[in-house]
Order: C-alpha cells, then structure tokens, then sequence
C-alpha cells in the first residue's frame, strides 16, 4: 500500500481518538463545573394555583348600591380604579365597596356604557395599591385553565374554576349587546358580575365576567382586550354627566342648585364626552324628538365615524325662559382622505326639556376652517 495512503490513515484514527477524548472529557468533567439548578428556557412565569387566588382575592372587591344592586370588581390601575359591569352600577353615581380585608369605602362611577356592559368606579382609598396584571394584547383560547373570582348571592371573595370552553360568543341582554365573548365552565351566579376571568397559570385577567345561564354551567366573560381603551378612557378623562343618571341626582352630587345654564353647558359637554368614548347610542340618547323624527341613529353615528376626538375650545349660553342657546367653538381631529385633519366648527344648540328630561332639540354648525 502507497506510504501516503498509510499516513492518511493513520491521521484520520488520530483526528477520530481526539475527538472521541473531547466528548468524554466534556460529558465527564463539565457537570463538575457547573452550580445551581439546570437553565432552562422561560417564557410565562407560572404560579401555584393557591398563590394565584390568594393574590386576586385581594383586588378584588364587593360593589353595592342604595338601589339594591350588588355585583364584583377589581383594581385595574393605580389611581383606584375598578372594573365592573354597567348593570351593576347603572343609575347611581355613588357606591359602597366591600373589599377583602373587611373595609367599606366609597366609590364614584366615572364612566359607564349603555351599549357595552362595562364601567368604572374610581375608589380613592384604593390608590398607589398595585393591580392586577392584565392580559392586554392576547387572547385567551378554547380549553386555557381559568378562574372566576366574585360575590356570588353575596357570598365574598368565591372562587369557581374552569376552562374556557368556547370564543367569538355574542347575544343581547337588553340594554346590552354583548359581543365576541369567551365561554367558560366556571359557573357565574348574580353577584359574580364585574368580577374578573384570571388565567390560571399566571394570574393575569383575561376578561370580565358578565353572564350565566340559568342552569349555572356555562358563564360568559368580556375580554378585557375588546373594552381596555374605553376604560382607560374614562379613567383618564371621567365622564362629568352620568347616563340613567336623573337631573336631580346629579344637582345632589355637585351640592347646589343647577340653573338651566349651567345644565346646558353640562349637557352639550357631555354630549362631547359620549362622542369620544365612541358611546354613540347614548350620544344619541341625548337628542330631543324632532331631532330624532329627521335623523336615525344609523346616519347619526355615520356622521362621526370619522371624528377621532373633540375638544370644546370656547363655549357660551344664553336662556330665555324653558329653553337656552348653547353656542360652542370646537376643534375636532377627523379622519379625511386617509390623513389626519384638524377642523375648527362653530355649533349652535337649543336646549330644552322633554317629558322632565333635558335635551338637545336641534343644532346646526359650519366649518370655520379645515
């Protein structure tokens, strides 16, 4: 055999002894080298079950009204903000919270929808406390391990678990729609209402839970993702005139006595305030008959689509007996032509009252620059 073929050889079972020598040496000595526990790859952080409700018990709390009312919340921010749903705490502005560790403090409700079961009651006592991490931008799926933390028939602080056993979920319970919700196993009684859904594993809210059937199986959950920008919305700039809310109710909380003036300034200021909250049905709410008769909500709400905040730069009244003149100048950021532009209005109101209500009984406005 050739000389340079023997050396070839010899090289190659020299190269495969090295490294053979190496991987031994390596599987053998490295375990030596290293401390601590093995380093593994760590995506969501899980929790054992107990220290998952133990944690949300304590944000969560029990919501109750004069009216006789009572359901569930929780703290979503630092400024003492609570979750719930509108039903919950429609019609009152006021509310007592019960929360875990036995206190009872006062709410107020800064924000509520007509159309979508969702508001906010703003507890000051509750402020610099740290909430609930929310699931903000994913969502939960069919079969994901969940809990439902509230106050079934009063009974504080109850836990239900489950699965999330069905998505994309709608109905109607009047006056609310209820749209693309998760269906869950956990069972919702009344007072579980506002309560929160938590994912299992990490104690994160996935949604709010709203709804159960009558045969107590199934319960139904609001995903946070679908409402958290309508909520932070009102915690940011709360609703100063509440809906279902009475004149009079409304006189009690600023503790005098309203003229029409002033309830026309407030009107118009709130009719704004429901337009960027995107709560159309109530904007339209506020819209005496005779407006109504000649524009339906469809073309009402057309009409603002495209109008992605107001902000009343000027606004002045003037009244004659039962009725009063609003006029307000408004710069409005809207949506033309794929470009954001911002318009300055001139829009003129007459205030009045229909069946003891307050109303909007016309308007007209023209552009004073685009």
């Amino acid at each position: 055999m050739n000389k340079r073929i023997w050396i070839g050889i010899l090289g190659s079972l020299l190269i495969i002894g090295a490294g053979t020598a190496a991987g031994y040496a390596v599987k053998a000595e490295m375990p030596k080298q290293l401390e601590g526990a093995p380093l593994l790859a760590v995506g969501e952080v899980k929790k054992l079950l107990k220290d998952v409700i133990f944690e949300t018990q304590k944000l969560v709390v029990m919501i109750e009204t004069d009216t006789g009312s009572q359901g569930s919340g929780f703290l979503y921010n630092h400024e003492g903000d609570l979750i719930t749903n509108a039903h919950v705490v429609s019609g009152v502005r006021h509310v007592r919270v019960k929360t875990s560790d036995a206190r009872e403090l006062d709410g107020e409700v800064i924000g509520i929808s007509t159309d979508t079961d969702i508001a906010v009651v703003r507890v000051p006592d509750l402020a610099g406390m740290e909430p609930l991490s929310l699931v903000k931008y994913e969502r939960g799926e069919v079969g994901d391990d969940v809990l439902a933390v509230g106050s079934p028939l009063g009974f504080q602080n109850t836990v239900t678990t489950g699965i999330i056993s069905g998505v994309g979920r709608s109905f109607h319970i009047d006056p609310y729609t209820y749209k693309d919700l998760y269906q869950i196993s956990a069972s919702i009684a009344p007072g579980n209402s506002g309560g929160p859904l938590v994912d299992m594993k990490t104690g994160a809210v996935l949604g709010i839970n709203s709804a159960g059937l009558e045969e107590g199986t199934i319960g139904f959950s609001i995903p946070i993702s679908n409402v958290l920008a309508m909520v932070e919305g009102w915690s940011r700039e709360p609703m100063k005139m509440l809906p279902n809310l009475s004149l009079a109710e409304d006189r009690e909380d600023h503790q005098q006595e309203a003229t029409l003036d002033q309830l026309s300034d407030y009107l118009v200021r709130h009719f704004y305030d429901s337009l960027n909250s995107r709560d159309y049905v109530y904007a339209y709410s506020l819209l005496g008959g005779n407006w109504k008769e000649g524009t339906s909500y469809i073309k009402f709400r057309e009409g603002y689509l495209t109008t992605r905040n107001v902000v009343i730069d000027n606004l002045h009244v003037s009244s004659s007996g039962d009725e009063a003149t609003v006029t307000a100048v408004l710069s409005v950021d809207e949506r033309k032509n794929s470009e954001n532009v911002l318009s300055i209005y001139q829009v003129t109101y007459k205030v009045g009252y229909e069946n003891d209500q307050l109303k909007l009984l016309s308007g007209k406005g023209k552009a004073i620059r685009k």
